[in-house]
């Protein structure tokens, strides 16, 4: 489905991607794991047209993408979920969910996609009125999700989504990606809890100074003690 190959990109003089190359296939969990300043954000905004790369080859669907703007990605099926979250905070959260169907290929299947929100996390639809700003960290992540979800993509980025949540609330995050993947969409996982994101992935790849250091399958991975030592820190 998603194919990156030799993906250069950086901010001004700095280059933090140096010629990465991986695949997603369609229906599977891919993660891309590694230390903070990796690149593993850097290569997620390359992919939803944030960030220009500086060259390298991103295609999706067969058809090139890099260097198209962040609407066209959208409407081509690839929606970004960012570290942080990045709702309006004076929105509603059926506003902020709104927000996300505006494009052309979503906007007529709002009502739909909207219920199909709220039976994924059933507390948006008891705090649809609620200001986005006044929520737990844990429900402005569903938000997130579900914002992202509106415009019906087919390949979901997740930037961190477990990121200063309670266990509990990331127990019941990864469930929800698993749910998610089972019912037909390919996800492209950025991840700090390493352990848990190998449980649900199909393949792992390491980003290490900018280049693909390691990768594998999630099982390979998880069981080699060096390189769960040596690049993941278990």
């Amino acid at each position: 489905m998603l194919s990156v190959e030799n993906l250069v990109a950086g901010y001004g003089n700095i280059q933090v991607l140096q010629s990465v190359s991986f695949d997603v296939g369609q229906g599977q969990i891919v993660c891309l794991l590694g230390a903070n300043g990796a690149g593993k954000t850097t290569t997620l905004r390359c992919l939803s047209g944030i960030l220009r790369p500086r060259s390298g080859r991103i295609i999706f669907e067969g058809e090139p993408i890099a260097g198209r703007t962040p609407s066209e990605i959208v409407q081509r099926g690839i929606a970004m979920v960012p570290e942080g979250r990045r709702l309006f905070p004076r929105m509603t959260v059926r506003e902020n969910l709104e927000l996300g169907s505006f494009i052309s290929r979503a906007k007529p299947h709002r009502r739909e996609m909207l219920e199909w929100v709220f039976h994924l996390f059933p507390r948006l639809e008891e705090r649809q009125n609620q200001l986005a700003g006044t929520l737990s960290g844990g429900e402005q992540q569903m938000v997130a999700i579900g914002r992202a979800l509106m415009s019906r993509p087919r390949l979901l980025m997740l930037d961190e989504p477990s990121l200063g949540l309670a266990p509990l609330i990331v127990q019941n995050m990864f469930q929800i990606i698993q749910q998610l993947r089972a019912e037909g969409l390919t996800i492209l996982l950025v991840e700090q809890n390493l352990h848990q994101a190998l449980k649900i992935s199909d393949r792992g790849y390491v980003l290490e100074n900018g280049r693909i250091a390691l990768h594998g399958q999630a099982e390979e991975l998880l069981a080699n003690p060096h390189t769960r030592k040596a690049y993941l820190g278990m």
